[in-house]
């Protein structure tokens, strides 16, 4: 048994700073050092096993255990998601169907501010309720790669895009998993994110046409922005208050995309933008709506999977006493279920942790993904079983060094987790008194970078968040919401979401790059939900 350690050195600033040093060192290695991301990944979790080791009296096996079980989970389920999710892209691609859905889209418009709009925001948006853990931004990425868009800056737009819609990933599971953590409803926590989400679901279009063509850009398309942030704001809004969070993505990517097709229809900017330059439009051959529809129809079947797999009655089938329990694999980690304490106020109580790998066969959401694989294929006279596997050959070649990546940066995770590390950061953050409202998602933006999922970050600083809102008396709900808020913000740098991003539009080895276009954009959004989280502290206690 071992009780993890949160202030070695008798000081919580000089232990949260130590605790800190391999976060520094993986900001450092991809913006001044410019690393390639597998190599900072590695580095930085040799970095944290020597921290956790040396400073944090974490014992040798318990941290080889715990570095071994981060990657474990790189590989499942954060890869597999990948791996199928990408080669689910490229059948249609193989099939020809991408061919039609490019045409499809050009034919609405083949300006790529709208395209933009269409589907690194809309479309994102929608992937993310239905599916996320990376599939909108793989999707989505290689979607306006093929449009036109040069490929980094799409990854990168995809990843801004996303702010809009991170915290409802996977039915609204990020916020569930916090008000579990809270002790409190999910629709309690989804209304008080409704002070503060929406305001940034309304920014982000504006923001992602201003990167791409400044403010002639925000100008000459004015009206389909104002349609889409507004509806999008709007339904997203609706669906937080009334409805909970489950569905905050889903109905407000519909309903915004719908109204841009529609209002496309009708209009068109005078400038048609083009990222090489030119203005002309191109004549763009043109496909049956029969067509169109078989085009998309990957994407209809993965939102039909993704939606099963979804339901509580389906994943009440693999709960324990479900028929399908036995098809899960739980493995528990040598050195560490059990064995490890966490203690207060990281927990209530002392509470010993249960560290188990899990091998979810058939429940998890890359099985839904392949079957969205297997069933485009069967349903498709273009391509054969060999072909469809010679392609899932070539995604593995092209993906193996961004899993890798990402398995490494899990690994890191992992021990920072374990070792206390995480829960050392946030505690020195917690004693900042009357202050700490303002910097409440500062911890959520730390810990979505460190495990690189909103839900992580919830389970990991939610308790925390509620336990300080208490102590110095202010709205623990509002903090829980910060958390969230903060934590999403992190998503457009988190080293896994770079990883996919890059592998998306085959720019592996570039993620330093794409860090740094990301990098100033997270922090502008994290400073405006500090500031407003600090306001609203005052006017809600």
């Amino acid at each position: 048994m071992w009780l993890q350690q949160y202030d070695p050195f008798g000081n919580e600033l000089i232990s949260a700073m130590v605790a800190f040093l391999p976060i520094v060192f993986f900001f450092l290695a991809l913006t001044l050092f410019k690393m390639k991301g597998i190599l900072a990944a590695l580095l930085t979790l040799g970095i944290s096993f020597i921290v956790s080791i040396v400073f944090f009296d974490m014992p040798i096996a318990k941290a080889l255990s715990a570095a071994f079980l981060g990657i474990s989970n790189g590989f499942w389920p954060i890869g597999y998601i990948v791996l199928m999710a990408v080669w689910l892209y490229k059948v249609a691609v193989k099939t020809g169907k991408f061919t039609v859905i490019r045409a499809s889209i050009a034919r609405i418009s083949s300006d790529q501010r709208l395209q933009l709009l269409l589907i690194g925001f809309c479309f994102n948006a929608f992937l993310e309720g239905a599916a996320g853990f990376g599939v909108p931004i793989a999707i989505c990425a290689a979607l306006l790669a093929e449009l036109g868009f040069r490929p980094l800056k799409a990854a990168a737009l995809c990843l801004i895009a996303n702010a809009a819609s991170g915290a409802f990933g996977a039915i609204g599971i990020p916020v569930i998993v916090g008000a579990q953590m809270g002790n409190i409803e999910a629709i309690d926590l989804s209304r008080t994110l409704a002070y503060t989400l929406p305001m940034i679901s309304f920014i982000i279009p504006f923001l992602l046409i201003f990167i791409l063509d400044g403010f002639k850009g925000i100008k000459e398309t004015f009206p389909a922005l104002l349609l889409v942030s507004g509806i999008f704001t709007g339904v997203q809004l609706f669906t937080m208050i009334f409805l909970g969070p489950e569905l905050a993505n889903i109905l407000a990517a519909l309903a915004s995309m719908g109204a841009l097709a529609l209002l496309l229809q009708k209009w068109q900017p005078k400038q048609i933008y083009r990222e090489n330059n030119t203005t002309e439009v191109v004549e763009v051959k043109k496909y049956s709506m029969k067509e169109i529809v078989k085009a998309w129809s990957p994407f209809y079947i993965l939102t039909g999977m993704v939606t099963v797999w979804s339901f509580p009655a389906f994943k009440a089938l693999f709960l324990e006493g479900g028929i399908l329990f036995n098809t899960i694999v739980l493995v528990k980690a040598p050195f560490l279920h059990q064995q490890v304490i966490k203690t207060p106020p990281i927990a209530p109580t002392e509470t010993a942790l249960d560290v188990i790998l899990k091998l979810d066969f058939i429940s998890a959401t890359g099985t839904a993904i392949l079957l969205a694989v297997m069933l485009t294929g069967m349903f498709s006279s273009t391509i054969t079983f060999k072909e469809g596997l010679a392609s899932l050959k070539e995604t593995s070649k092209e993906l193996w060094i961004p899993i890798m990546t990402i398995s490494f940066v899990m690994g890191f995770a992992s021990v920072a987790n374990l070792a206390g590390l995480s829960s050392s950061i946030g505690l020195a953050l917690s004693k900042t008194g009357d202050l700490f409202p303002l910097f409440s998602p500062v911890l959520g933006w730390i810990g979505v970078f460190i495990t690189g999922s909103v839900v992580s970050n919830n389970a990991l600083f939610g308790h925390l968040q509620v336990v300080t809102g208490t102590q110095i008396g202010t709205n623990s709900t509002l903090l829980l919401a910060a958390n969230t808020a903060g934590g999403v913000m992190a998503k457009l740098i988190s080293p896994q979401s770079i990883a996919i991003a890059t592998a998306a539009v085959k720019a592996t080895g570039q993620e330093s790059a794409l860090f740094k276009m990301t990098l100033k954009y997270s922090l502008a959004l994290l400073v405006i939900i500090c500031i407003w989280t600090f306001v609203l502290s005052i006017t809600l206690s």
